[in-house]
């Protein structure tokens, strides 16, 4: 009966109901003295039974029942201690014990001194049920003692129940006192005792006694308290203090007597000595020593997760699949690959294998008789030393020893400016040769210039230099051009700057530097008419024929003035259409007398000429404010463009001969203006500065385009008779091709000319042009426009002529072609001007 009891006793109750409704006979559940348990057990099924209405269930037990259920009792417990959750599962039996040792004792003392140190609340709570219980006891051993024998057993076990009674009447009033503080009681509706809780108090209140006093700065560092007699706070914000630190005999001490777990160390937290266990102890000494740290056995028995014995049949019945019997395409592609590199020789079947003896030569390298070598292919063998001369000798001939002038020069002179390094001595004999002083110091330089001067081996091209010169036509299939010089016109005193020839092709203008306009016929060479226009010897700038047939009009410029000439060499036919073209602009003319002053407000001015240049043919003298350089007719013949470099935004005049009106297009001037002309068709003007060719609209007034030569200083340009192409030269020896139609900057360049280029024209029929330069010579090429955009202008070098001579740095000044055949005119600086034919 008793160990059934004992069985049912497992099950864990909630504390303060099974403290409340068990009331006294609980307390008996918390005593740790396991003798004192069985007879509990006995007392506690007797009043179950007794509330149950069978108040004689275990009277008639005897007390060797009693002693059996004792020990059976005994060795429960005995299990259930081992286990880890014995504070779970004994909940109803253990919650009210303390340890072994001390429970008696406290039990006692807490019977003797709990009285007065209760309140009254306390006193109330343990007063209720204490005679009932003290009853219960007193029955309880009056049933034992008559239950049990009369020999020795009997006295052992009353004397083992009586004191088990007495530390169970002492373990419920502490019990008591412990739920007074969780609750206090009063009686409910059924005549209960019904508990009262008290507020929870949020403090820590657990029964673990292995917490500590945790810090709780987190990562600072302990360092930052050294000034405060605190080393932190806990949980509920209290200070931590500093522990106390001995002095330094106890630290002496301390060392000599290491106790268990010392370290040595400073605990971060709390400030105190680090204190290790065994465990961790050897934790950390296998981490020293390189061991594994885990618990781990490296000598654990091999587990074949697969089996080492091979099958002699197969695990399964099934058919063979058919691929294993069809061709792989895959296997036949790299099949194909391989056989493909065999046929190209990048994989070479049955390849001898290589030796590693013939893989790295092993030689002898104090053989006497050694093989040559063949050096590697990029060696290059380092530069021998020069073979020394006679004068090196120490008895060199008496020719070689310098004289004393020489010595004294070769002292003097600097040793990086001397011809040699040493001076010729004469010694008797060989014995008497001193030591050399400069050895060591050569043989440092030999040494710089072996590792210090590197040396590569450059591989040379072998590129026929035909192939790299583009495919162009010979030149002997682009005739006719200019190729000698046929007549030579002299006459001139100075330099020729200016040449022109007219529309028929028969006479030839040209003018110089003595002011002179001299007209020459151009087969025979003979001068047919002579002019004086410059004042002072003022050089004529520039001469111009006035494209229309039959006007015989000639523009030449001197100085400021621009002279309207009609020489008296054409028929009378010619001059009088060229007197009424020039005479009926007198009629629009503001002042017709010969007044050469210039107001503000006119650009220039229209004036008849002296009596003595009237003799000599010239019509109209037009006076301007700045030296006229430049003159370019238009192609109907009644407008021509002056040129006045200086003159800022008046540089550009545009003269219109039949109403005698000068007109300026620009009102500011955009850099040094060099050279103006008309385009050959379209109403546009052409305005060269030192470094852009400028197009404007006439119509529109506007500019259209600005072409980049890329020059420094352009000295001329001319147009195409097509109009699109343009070719500049300049000064700093460059002739440069602009296609209008592809781009602003050049499509070709062309450096032939070692001086300045002085001046380009463009043939009015054929596909030539030409160059003139300072260097004295006139380079010829042909240049083939074609109609078809997407083909390129066609540029063919084909001859350089060689005539004129250099006088003071200046060659060939001015070039013009004849209108019809391929033949050129040309003046120079030695006042000489020449014909090219073909």
């Amino acid at each position: 009966m008793a160990k059934r009891k004992l069985a049912g006793a497992k099950k864990p109750a909630a504390k303060p109901q099974t403290s409340v409704q068990i009331t006294g006979n609980q307390q008996g559940s918390k005593l740790e003295n396991v003798p004192a348990r069985a007879p509990r057990l006995l007392i506690e099924d007797e009043d179950e039974d007794n509330e149950d209405g069978d108040e004689d269930g275990y009277i008639d037990d005897e007390a060797e029942e009693a002693e059996d259920d004792e020990l059976e009792y005994e060795s429960d417990l005995e299990e259930y201690d081992d286990e880890d959750d014995v504070s779970e599962k004994f909940e109803g039996l253990l919650d009210g014990a303390i340890s072994d040792s001390e429970s008696e004792d406290e039990a006692s003392d807490d019977a003797s001194e709990g009285d007065g140190e209760e309140d009254d609340a306390n006193e109330e709570v343990l007063h209720f049920g204490e005679d009932d219980e003290n009853e219960e006891h007193e029955d309880e051993a009056e049933v034992i003692k008559n239950s049990v024998s009369d020999d020795d057993e009997e006295d052992e076990y009353l004397s083992k129940y009586s004191a088990a009674s007495e530390a169970e009447s002492l373990s419920s009033i502490s019990s008591d006192q412990d739920d007074s503080r969780i609750a206090y009681y009063t009686t409910g509706a059924h005549g209960r005792p019904r508990p009262i809780y008290h507020e929870i108090d949020p403090h820590y209140s657990s029964d673990d006694s292995d917490l500590e006093d945790m810090n709780t700065i987190g990562n600072v560092p302990l360092s930052a308290y050294d000034e405060y007699p605190h080393i932190g706070y806990d949980i509920n914000g209290k200070r931590i203090m500093r522990p106390a630190t001995g002095s330094a005999l106890d630290s002496l001490l301390d060392s000599i007597e290491v106790p268990e777990g010392w370290t040595g160390l400073i605990d971060k937290e709390s400030g105190a000595d680090l204190k290790l266990t065994k465990d961790e102890l050897e934790l950390v000494k296998k981490i020293q020593l390189g061991e594994n740290a885990g618990d781990v056995n490296p000598y654990e028995n091999t587990i074949e997760w697969f089996s080492s014995k091979t099958e002699i049949m197969a695990l399964s019945a099934a058919p063979e699949p058919k691929r294993r019997f069809v061709p792989s395409r895959h296997e036949a592609k790299r099949i194909m690959k391989i056989v493909k590199a065999i046929r190209e020789g990048r994989i070479v079947p049955n390849k001898p294998k290589v030796r590693p003896e013939d893989e790295q030569p092993v030689y002898d390298l104090w053989a006497d008789d050694l093989q040559e070598q063949q050096p590697h292919v990029m060696h290059i063998p380092a530069p021998k030393l020069a073979k020394p001369t006679n004068d090196e000798s120490y008895n060199p001939p008496e020719e070689y020893l310098p004289s004393e002038e020489e010595i004294n020069a070769w002292n003097e002179t600097d040793a990086m400016d001397r011809e040699r390094d040493y001076l010729p001595r004469k010694y008797s004999s060989l014995r008497t040769v001193p030591r050399y002083e400069d050895f060591v110091r050569e043989r440092f330089e030999r040494s710089l210039d072996l590792y210090l001067a590197p040396r590569v081996r450059k591989n040379k091209l072998n590129i026929d230099p035909d192939s790299l010169l583009p495919k162009l036509p010979s030149p002997q299939d682009l005739r006719p051009f200019p190729i000698k010089c046929s007549v030579t016109y002299r006459g001139h005193k100075g330099r020729v700057r200016a040449v022109s020839i007219d529309s028929s092709g028969l006479w030839l203008a040209t003018g110089g530097d003595d002011g002179t306009v001299r007209i020459w016929e151009v087969l025979t060479g003979r001068e047919i008419w002579k002019a004086t226009v410059g004042d002072d010897d003022e050089a004529v700038q520039s001469v111009e024929w006035n494209p229309v047939k039959d006007s015989g009009i000639l523009a030449v410029s001197a100085g400021e003035k621009i002279f309207l000439c009609l020489p008296p060499i054409f028929d009378d036919e010619t001059e009088v259409t060229g007197q009424e073209l020039l005479a009926a602009g007198w009629g629009y003319a503001a002042q017709p007398a010969p007044v050469e002053h210039i107001n503000k407000e006119q650009h220039c001015k229209w004036i008849k000429p002296s009596t003595k240049l009237a003799s000599q043919g010239v019509d109209v003298v037009i006076v301007c404010r700045k030296t006229v350089k430049q003159i370019a007719w238009h192609r109907r013949g009644d407008y021509f463009t002056g040129v006045s470099p200086e003159g800022a935004n008046m540089a550009v005049l545009v003269h219109q001969v039949s109403k005698h009106n000068t007109q300026s297009p620009f009102r500011k001037s955009k850099g040094i203006i060099q050279r103006a002309q008309f385009h050959p068709f379209k109403p546009m003007l052409y305005v060269a500065t030192q470094r852009y060719v400028r197009i404007y609209d006439l119509s529109t007034q506007s500019l259209t385009k600005a072409l980049q030569p890329g020059a420094r200083w352009l000295s001329s340009f001319d147009i195409h008779p097509q109009g699109d192409n343009v070719i500049t030269g300049s000064y700093d020896k460059r002739v440069t091709w602009h296609d209008l139609d592809l781009s602003t900057k050049p499509y070709r360049t062309l450096r032939y000319h070692t001086r300045a280029v002085r001046d380009v024209r463009f043939h009015t029929r054929l596909p030539l042009f030409c160059s003139a330069s300072d260097d004295g010579y006139i380079n010829v090429f042909h240049g083939t426009v074609y109609d078809d955009l997407l083909r390129n202008p066609l540029l063919v070098p084909l001859k350089v002529l060689k005539g004129h001579t250099v006088v003071q740095s200046l060659g060939v000044l001015k070039v013009a072609w004849h209108p019809k055949e391929a033949w050129l005119f040309s003046v120079g600086a030695d006042g000489t001007a020449k014909l090219w034919t073909s």
